[in-house]
């Protein structure tokens, strides 16, 4: 979904900032989530950012510890979490708030709070 997307008061183009949120994964999400003042579309990106590649962080550390099965899952997971990145890097760029299920409603709960 489009919306008219505030300047981000990062002084960076909104879409760039976006974009930015998901760079190092939950980390710059993190990092613009505190530093972004005013965006609401920055503030999403960077909350959708921590909630998703936190989680996918989290699961691929407890997946190496379960012997076979979770090694298997982690090296499907793997791939298709690095597709999820550029796609979500790309959307932002666009200036689309790209809602994934589930995370993309409590991003955007969350990013009111902030």
């Amino acid at each position: 979904m489009n919306e008219h997307i505030t300047p981000s008061s990062t002084g960076l183009d909104p879409k760039v900032a976006g974009l930015l949120c998901y760079v190092l994964g939950f980390i710059t999400g993190i990092i613009f989530l505190i530093i972004e003042k005013q965006s609401k579309f920055v503030k999403f990106h960077a909350m959708q950012s921590i909630i998703i590649f936190g989680t996918l962080t989290v699961l691929n550390i407890i997946l190496t510890y379960i012997p076979v099965i979770g090694w298997i899952a982690s090296f499907i997971i793997s791939p298709l979490s690095f597709i999820l990145w550029i796609v979500l890097m790309l959307m932002a760029l666009q200036g689309k708030t790209f809602k994934l299920p589930i995370a993309g409603d409590i991003a955007e709960k969350q990013s009111q709070n902030f």
